[in-house]
């Protein structure tokens, strides 16, 4: 079996909807540029607030995707 080397970056997605939505925007974004993703972990999660009420949902991801060589 062949050794494996992993790069993790950190992401921000952002939605007016939901939490989830704001994690699928940043790995459908990053996917474009990105091959061989492997994982992604939810670090933080926050809300961006207007006059009182909730205007979005922000998620800050941690993922992993395999390095080529």
């Amino acid at each position: 079996m062949e050794n494996s080397v992993y790069k993790m970056i950190e992401l921000v997605g952002f939605s007016e909807k939901s939490w989830e939505d704001a994690a699928k925007a940043a790995v459908s974004t990053a996917d474009k540029t990105l091959r061989d993703m492997r994982v992604a972990e939810v670090k933080e999660m926050d809300m961006r607030l207007e006059d009182g009420r909730i205007i979005g949902y922000r998620v800050k991801l941690k993922v992993s995707f395999k390095l080529e060589g």
